[in-house]
Parts: C-alpha cells; structure tokens; sequence
C-alpha cells in the first residue's frame, strides 16, 4: 500500500471519529476505518478493564462470525488469556519502550516469540475461519487502555513488520479520537447533571418531556411528571446549616432514585433548590401515582426535613390535552402546589380531586388565565 494511501486512510479514519456524535458511533468508526486501512475483512475495538481482569469487546465490524454481535453486551475474555495485553505492553512500554502493534497467524505467532505465548488469540483465529490479525495497543492518558484487532480470512496475504508499523499509527489516532469522545462525553455529562445530586437536571429534563409528549402526541404513550417540594429544607439550612441541607437533599436525591427505579426507564431529575421531578414515559398512571405515594412515605422517614410535597400529572388522567411539556409541567406543578397547601402525606393527582361541578381543582388552578388573581397566595408556576 503506497504512503499517500495509507495517509488518506488515516484522515478518513481520524475524520470518521471527529464526526461521530456518540460513543458507539466513534468505536465503530474506528474499527471501520482501521479495517479499510489495512485491507482487513475484520477488526474489533476491546478495553482493558483491570479492576475485573478482562478486555471487554465493544465493537465487532466488518465481515463477522457467526456468533458474533456489532456491540455485544457480553462478549469479553480473562486478560490471562491474552497475556501480551498486560506483559508484553505494560511491562515492556512502561520499562522506557513505545507500544507497537504485532501479528498472530493460524500457524501461531509471528515475528519468532515462542509458540504458545498468545495461544487463545491463535486457536480463536482458527475457529472464525481467519488466517491472520494485526493487534496494536491503544495507550491512552498514559496507560494501556486496550487493543484494536484487525483480521484477514484464510488465503489471503498475511500481515507483515510494515501492516503492524502502520497498525501502531492507526492505534494512536484511535487513541487520540477516543480522548476527544471521552471529553464530549463529560461534557454532556455534566450538561445534563446535577452537581449536588448526581441526578439529571432541568435541562436534561425539559429534552426529555419535549420528547416524551411528541410521543404521546403522535402514538398515545402515557406520559406521567411528579413533581416534589422537600419540605424543611430552610428550617435546616437555618439551623444546622448548608452543608447539613445539602445532606437532606443528597439523600432525598437517591431515595427518589431509588423510586423511579420502581418505573422502566422513569428520569430522576432536580429541578433546581429543593425542587425534584420523576418523569415516566410508558407505565400507566396509576402505577406512577403507588410509585409517587412510596416515594411520599419515604421521604417522611428520612431524618431530615420534614417530608415532601408531592404533585403528580399523567396524561392516563382526565386532564385535558396535552399538547406541549409545558402544560404537564404546570398540572404537575398546580399539584404539588396544592399538596404543599394542604401538608398532604400523599400526592395530590392532577384530574382526581372532583370538585364543584366536576372540574378538578388541580386541572382550573393550571390553566388559569387570571394568574395570581384567582389564587391570591399561589405562586408563578413554571413556564408562565
């Protein structure tokens, strides 16, 4: 392969991972771009995780064996098995040496090291019906992070001294291109998370209602929001102080984690101060509604605060259209008021109170035109 194309065939790989808007898409690219780079058929991305002892593979591209899967969730194998990823490249690199890439064949390994060394990489190469493999280590941050594999089938050339010279290449723009993912990937962590809480935050939550109610729009899903008031939260901020607040809020935070498990797929979520929601998206209302109410019992058990005002809106209720997260929010939110109001030990249900005339309370308060007038304590609730 001339110099000028195995430039081009790095650009397009480095290229391929700058574009990629998610981890899965980045792993995949690399190994895409690494198999056409190299004249593969096959290549794999796996990492190192030590504290299980294992590479664990994340992406399988190109022409694959039976068995194996594009992401497999499970597929992973004991470093001892494949010793060189812990001895030849740990050792070796960290003894004042540079990482280099090495081949294995079916007839064993390549490059004179002692038949046996990488014995389960050979028998694997026999098994899936592969002739030969590239494997370079990735190093990243100054540590081994794993391995890229590329592979050819049976008959085709095998790979020489120069495929693996260029196979430490690739690696190293793999390596540079996973960095740059991991980075994106924090980024959008802490863009959508609490700092206080580790939960997500208002702006993680209002992506996903405007998602969930799209759905509900258009295929009828049930979409149910809680939303919760801690009760005493400045009671103890005043008494104890801030950093005792910040406890009972830590603590609300995962008892209320610990009920969405309780909903598939629900979103624990803090608002912001002492405000926190749960967002379901599939179960039925009445579901949420036992979930919200289990919440309510143990948020009073906590040994801080003084419970929590609980309001819960769900599209399974009679409640009227829902026609954009805004108008959720604000029954949500209309019922919480009302449950802080009245110290309700339970959730107060949007669509459930009755009322004079059959209008529920809850449903009037939110869709007041009047604002503040009609209630004359309420506050601005959100979205107004």
């Amino acid at each position: 392969m001339g110099e000028d194309v195995r430039l081009r065939a790095v650009v397009e790989l480095a290229q391929g991972m700058a574009a990629a808007h998610a981890p899965r898409e980045s792993w995949r690219a690399a190994a895409l771009g690494a198999c056409r780079a190299l004249n593969g058929s096959f290549a794999a991305l796996s990492v190192w995780e030590r504290d299980l002892g294992r590479l664990r593979v994340l992406v399988n591209a190109g022409e694959r064996a039976e068995g194996e899967e594009e992401f497999p969730e499970r597929e992973s194998y004991p470093v001892n098995q494949f010793p060189e990823i812990a001895e030849f490249l740990h050792e070796r690199w960290a003894g004042g040496g540079e990482p280099h890439a090495w081949v294995e064949t079916v007839e064993g390994p390549a490059g004179g090291r002692s038949a046996g060394y990488c014995h389960e990489r050979v028998t694997a190469l026999r098994r899936r019906g592969r002739g030969c493999c590239v494997v370079a280590p990735i190093v990243l941050h100054g540590r081994a992070w794993g391995e890229l594999y590329v592979a050819r089938p049976v008959g085709a050339p095998v790979f020489d001294r120069a495929d693996a010279d260029f196979a430490t290449v690739l690696a190293a723009v793999v390596a540079a291109g996973i960095a740059q993912t991991e980075r994106l990937e924090e980024a959008r962590r802490l863009a959508f998370t609490d700092a206080l809480t580790g939960l997500a935050n208002r702006r993680a939550v209002d992506l996903r209602l405007d998602e969930a109610v799209e759905r509900h729009r258009v295929d009828g899903v049930v979409v149910s929001l809680v939303v919760c008031d801690v009760n005493g939260l400045k009671r103890v901020n005043d008494t104890r102080g801030h950093a005792v607040g910040d406890r009972l809020l830590e603590r609300f935070g995962s008892v209320l984690s610990l009920c969405g498990a309780m909903l598939p797929g629900a979103l624990a979520a803090r608002l912001g101060g002492d405000e926190f929601c749960l967002l379901s998206v599939g179960p039925a209302a009445d579901e949420v509604v036992r979930v919200a109410e289990e919440l309510c019992v143990r948020a009073g058990e906590l040994e801080l605060g003084d419970g929590v005002a609980c309001g819960v809106a769900s599209t399974g209720d009679p409640i009227g259209a829902v026609r954009s997260a805004r108008r959720l929010f604000r029954l949500a939110d209309a019922a919480q008021y009302r449950a802080k109001a009245a110290r309700a030990a339970k959730p107060v249900v949007a669509g459930r109170g009755g009322g004079v005339g059959g209008e529920d309370p809850v449903v009037r308060l939110a869709d007041s035109v009047s604002g503040e007038r009609e209630v004359g304590e309420r506050r601005r609730f959100r979205g107004r």
